[in-house]
C-alpha cells in the first residue's frame, strides 16, 4: 500500500484512495518496523460522510513533536470524542511523518464507553496503529483521508 497516493484534488479521488487503504491494510501490517509512538485527541462527526479534527503528539527518537490532524471520510453515524494511542512504524526521518494518510477504522461509542482500532498509512510507507477510546454516541466503520501536519 505504500505506493498508494491520496490526492486531495477532489472528494471522489480521495475516496478511491481510501478504498485501497481498507483492502490493503492486512498486507501492509506484515512489513513494519516500530519507530515511535503517538497520542491523538480528536472529535469526529459522521452521518454517512464523516469529518474529524484534532491534535496529537509524536514521540520519535527521544523527542516529542506536536501535530494537528483532520480529514474527511465515509461510513459511520453520530458524534464522538476520541482519544487514541499507538505505535508508529517505518518512520526513518521526521519529514516522512506529515502528509496525507489513508485510514481504515472500526468502533462504537455509547456515553463514556467505547473503543476501536484504526490503521493509517501515508505514501512514504509510514504506518500508525491506534487503539481508541471514544465518548459520545457513534458507530464507526469505514475509511477516511487524514491529513497530519506539524504545529
Amino acid at each position: 500500500m505504500s505506493g498508494m497516493k491520496v490526492r486531495l484534488l477532489g472528494r471522489r479521488q480521495a475516496l478511491v484512495g481510501i478504498a485501497g487503504a481498507v483492502t490493503a491494510a492486512p498486507v501492509a501490517a506484515q512489513q513494519r518496523v516500530k519507530s515511535g509512538t503517538v497520542y491523538i485527541e480528536q472529535v469526529q462527526v459522521a452521518f454517512i460522510g464523516s469529518g474529524n479534527v484534532g491534535s496529537g503528539t509524536l514521540h520519535f527518537q527521544g523527542r516529542s513533536y506536536r501535530f494537528s490532524v483532520g480529514g474527511l471520510g465515509v461510513g459511520g453515524f453520530g458524534i464522538s470524542k476520541m482519544e487514541a494511542s499507538g505505535d508508529v512504524y517505518n518512520l526513518k526521518e521526521l519529514r516522512q511523518f506529515p502528509g496525507a494518510y489513508g485510514q481504515a477504522r472500526y468502533g462504537a461509542a455509547a456515553g463514556d464507553k467505547g473503543s476501536g482500532e484504526m490503521w493509517l498509512e501515508n505514501p512514504n510507507g509510514v504506518m500508525i496503529d491506534l487503539r481508541t477510546r471514544r465518548q459520545g454516541l457513534a458507530v464507526s466503520l469505514g475509511a477516511d483521508a487524514v491529513i497530519i501536519d506539524f504545529k
